[in-house]
């Protein structure tokens, strides 16, 4: 078995996605893990592929650590309680807020400093747009960022607990006061999903043929809008105060491009269209890159590729017997044939030398 930060035993309170990921994560490096769910269907399909085992009910527990994996209107109540449960562990929530929850526990009557001092909000920048046990992974968490919000009655020792659940699954520790956390998860994930629930809804009356011709930039756009909308009504709401400016950022220039589209012949217009175009290509471009890398301009090679078992996987035996590294993949299917455009991002120096490999070996390469 790897060794592990954590002793165990730990509980996780709530067998979706995230808790019945960090279950398997925990169970396959070898430690104890006990699962807790409202939902007796939910923690069934937890045990049995493998997230732990069922708390029998009354039987006294001592864990090491607790994981709140429950819904962020439930959280609140869910860790007040664990915190008076079990009074030897350290508590730790995984909602995607963290100022509403930890005002809320402070807020309980029953909850003391002491209490508090074993408590840290955490959010591991993980998911899929699938919820419940069974979409659930061992290697959800692996290479992503686990924030950990320690806030100023934490102990010292609960937080390093904290930091061990997130290296133990394979994450990357950042550290935030909530208010900072709660203020980057509104721009870089609430944002993100309110912006493409709105575009997805205007598909609702587009005729069919109309969205035949759609490739891979309405699909980019509209991915997460398939997200859960029971857990994103929750997400929403608890973090309204930090997402409000944001939204109304983008209703400036929103209200900015309908002005200027409405008369496009107007002398100033086609500058400032490609003003508002150039700020999005440079707020683009501070996205970082690989591995959390700053942002790095690639190049890119189209490859056509038939739509038949062997193709893809071939073309990138291909890549590797070249010696040249893929620094990110892309496909899209063309529409009306039976084939696809393979997009390969490699370092501009390489490009040039995979186009010919490639085309020596055959490939139809698009120039």
């Amino acid at each position: 078995m790897p060794t592990t930060h954590l002793a165990g035993p730990i509980l996780v309170l709530g067998t979706g996605l995230l808790g019945t990921s960090v279950g398997l994560g925990l169970s396959q490096r070898g430690l104890s893990v006990w699962l807790s769910d409202p939902s007796p269907t939910a923690q069934t399909v937890a045990q049995d592929i493998g997230a732990g085992t069922v708390i029998v009910p009354g039987k006294p527990l001592a864990p090491e650590l607790v994981v709140v994996a429950a819904p962020p209107d439930v959280t609140v109540a869910v860790v007040a309680q664990a915190l008076c449960d079990y009074p030897m562990s350290t508590v730790v929530d995984i909602a995607s807020v963290k100022g509403s929850i930890l005002a809320g526990v402070q807020s309980d009557p029953r909850i003391t400093a002491a209490h508090l001092a074993r408590y840290v909000g955490t959010h591991p920048m993980a998911g899929r747009e699938r919820s419940g046990p069974a979409s659930a992974r061992s290697g959800l968490f692996t290479s992503m960022p686990w924030v950990i919000c320690a806030h100023s009655g934490s102990r010292g020792d609960a937080v390093k607990t904290a930091e061990a659940l997130a290296i133990d699954l394979g994450a990357t520790v950042s550290r935030m006061n909530a208010v900072e956390h709660d203020d980057s998860v509104a721009l870089i994930s609430h944002f993100p999903q309110v912006a493409s629930s709105l575009i997805a809804s205007r598909l609702l009356s587009a005729p069919g043929h109309s969205l035949a011709l759609a490739g891979n930039g309405l699909r980019d756009t509209t991915r997460i809008a398939a997200s859960d909308p029971s857990l994103w009504i929750q997400i929403l709401s608890h973090n309204a105060g930090a997402l409000v400016p944001i939204l109304r950022g983008m209703r400036e220039d929103l209200e900015r491009l309908i002005g200027t589209l409405a008369d496009p012949t107007a002398s100033g217009a086609l500058l400032d269209l490609a003003e508002l175009m150039g700020e999005g290509n440079a707020g683009q471009a501070r996205i970082p890159g690989k591995h959390g890398a700053p942002p790095q301009a690639f190049a890119l090679v189209t490859v056509v590729v038939k739509d038949k078992p062997g193709q893809v996987a071939a073309l990138l035996a291909d890549v590797g017997n070249a010696g040249i590294n893929m620094e990110d993949l892309r496909m899209e299917h063309s529409a009306g044939h039976q084939v696809g455009l393979v997009d390969i991002s490699v370092i501009p120096g390489r490009r040039e030398e995979l186009i010919t490999v490639l085309s020596a070996l055959g490939w139809k390469v698009v120039q």
